[in-house]
């Protein structure tokens, strides 16, 4: 039993009598056409048309939202991008700007190049040189032995470099023939290192020194620490030293030739311990071994 307000219907338990027709049951059949034999049937209802549809609409939507995230077919919607467009894009982006710090850092060193070249001055931006994935408190500015001697035997090379053609390796000067200046033992060796940068010969007193190319005299002196010194200038940039002799028997400008007595050995100067000469040999202002090219 119920009432009516207004164009509803409400029975007393208050239920509008338009949600009862939701579950009124309704009966789908469907029969052959020409036989009217019954073929299917089904007992159904307003509600549970709408939850099944609802249902099965909101099962479709989330297939398809699935189908499209997790598949290759979100590239065809406009507005997604290709995940390999993306990749190369963003690889793409790394590679230049790598390039960009590598160009700038080449145009820096070019730029420092020129100035010293030119002889200007080397304006440095501590800033530009810190990286950021060194630990610049742990490193430890510490001399080592090698590196030490490698600086004073490039330093004492560059020091005595008086050619542009000058090389560590004398090239022409295998080619020529030297005498011995002096007939002896020899008790110290060249060592570039020590700064020694000939021999010394040991020999009977008054013993003649001879000239182990031919070539003129340019110096012919007493010095107070080598005592009698001579010195000969050689074709091809070879001058060759004689120290430490009691005697000089040429003096500067005359012409001399390979073999020829240019001096006595002696003990003169204050660096000298007994009869010795002290023998150098100079290629392109470079100090080179005379065991290299000769005998004693």
């Amino acid at each position: 039993m119920g009432i009516f307000v207004g164009n509803i219907m409400v029975d007393f338990k208050g239920k509008p009598k338009k949600f009862q027709r939701l579950k009124n049951k309704y009966r789908l059949v469907i029969v052959d056409e020409d036989t009217f034999e019954e073929k299917i049937s089904l007992r159904l209802s307003q509600l549970n048309v709408f939850v099944v549809v609802g249902i099965s609409s909101l099962v479709l939507i989330l297939l398809v939202i699935l189908l499209i995230a997790f598949t290759p077919l979100k590239e065809f919607i406009p507005g997604y991008a290709n995940v390999n467009v993306r990749r190369q894009g963003v690889e793409n982006f790394l590679k230049s700007d790598s390039i960009e710090v590598v160009l700038a850092e080449n145009n820096l060193y070019i730029d420092n190049i020129k100035h010293i070249i030119q002889g200007d001055l080397i304006e440095f931006d501590d800033e530009s040189f810190i990286d950021s994935t060194v630990n610049y408190k742990a490193i430890k500015n510490v001399p080592i032995e090698e590196d030490s001697v490698l600086r004073n035997m490039i330093e004492t090379e560059e020091k005595y470099h008086l050619f542009n053609k000058a090389g560590s390796t004398p090239g022409n000067i295998s080619s020529f023939i030297f005498l011995q200046p002096l007939k002896g033992t020899v008790t110290n060796r060249f060592n570039i290192k020590k700064q020694h940068f000939g021999i010394d010969v040991v020999a009977p007193k008054n013993e003649a020194i001879k000239a182990t190319l031919d070539g003129t005299v340019i110096f012919a002196e007493w010095t107070v620490e080598t005592g009698y010194v001579i010195q000969m200038q050689h074709s091809d940039n070879i001058v060759s030293i004689y120290k430490h002799n009691s005697v000089l028997h040429k003096k500067v400008g005359d012409h001399v030739k390979a073999g020829e007595v240019i001096a006595i050995v002696g003990n003169s100067g204050e660096l000298s311990t007994g009869p010795h000469l002290h023998f150098e040999l100079w290629y392109n202002g470079i100090p080179i071994n005379p065991e290299d090219y000769m005998m004693f």
